[in-house]
């Protein structure tokens, strides 16, 4: 069994921004990961505004719902780099971190789906193998509750960090969920002392 401490988990909470329900017919227009060691310190952040794929399009419920964000859609079309050269980046980044990668997400269903497509397809690699852990399902079981009564509006306010709103740049909300994940990750460590 592998020593913990040689090879500790680094928690990679990640978020991606995108313009369609699936990868492949649509596009991930943005994505950002914030690394964190065992003890929730930040050990530092990728992020990236993608290209959109050749054939892709964007889908009418998003076009409607992104026109509600005009500064964060402004954001995420800003500085764009072609698929390819930004998943093998980001695949770098991941593999370079000390320790082995978990990635993070809220949900983790949506975003790992699309990281996990993405790094397939332009990288052919695994940095996170199929290692995803979704942050409401880790507090169904803190909470001991109910997968529906596990939402942002039900989980404790010291938990979250108040300087974090979430505002649809991926940078952001990936630094705002890997705190609540922190935050909720030394709790359960302290309650097992």
């Amino acid at each position: 069994m592998p020593d913990s401490k040689a090879n500790p988990e680094i928690y990679v909470s990640t978020d991606i921004e995108a313009d369609g329900p699936i990868p492949g017919p649509h596009s991930m227009l943005s994505l950002a990961s914030v690394a964190y060691d065992p003890d929730g310190q930040e050990m530092g952040s990728f992020s990236v505004n993608l290209e959109t794929l050749e054939g892709a399009e964007a889908h009418p419920r998003m076009v409607e719902w992104w026109a509600q964000f005009p500064e964060a859609w402004a954001e995420c079309r800003k500085d764009l780099v072609a698929p390819e050269p930004a998943m093998q980046a980001y695949a770098d980044w991941i593999e370079a971190l000390p320790g082995r990668a978990v990635f993070v997400g809220w949900p983790a269903g949506w975003d790992f789906m699309w990281v996990y497509w993405y790094l397939m397809r332009f990288t052919g690699r695994r940095p996170f193998h199929e290692n995803a852990l979704d942050i409401r399902t880790y507090a169904m079981a803190l909470r001991r509750l109910e997968y529906r009564k596990s939402g942002k509006s039900y989980l404790p306010k010291r938990w979250f960090s108040e300087q974090r709103p979430h505002t649809h740049v991926a940078l952001d909300d990936a630094r705002e969920q890997g705190e609540l994940f922190m935050h909720m990750l030394r709790e359960n460590r302290r309650d097992e002392t």
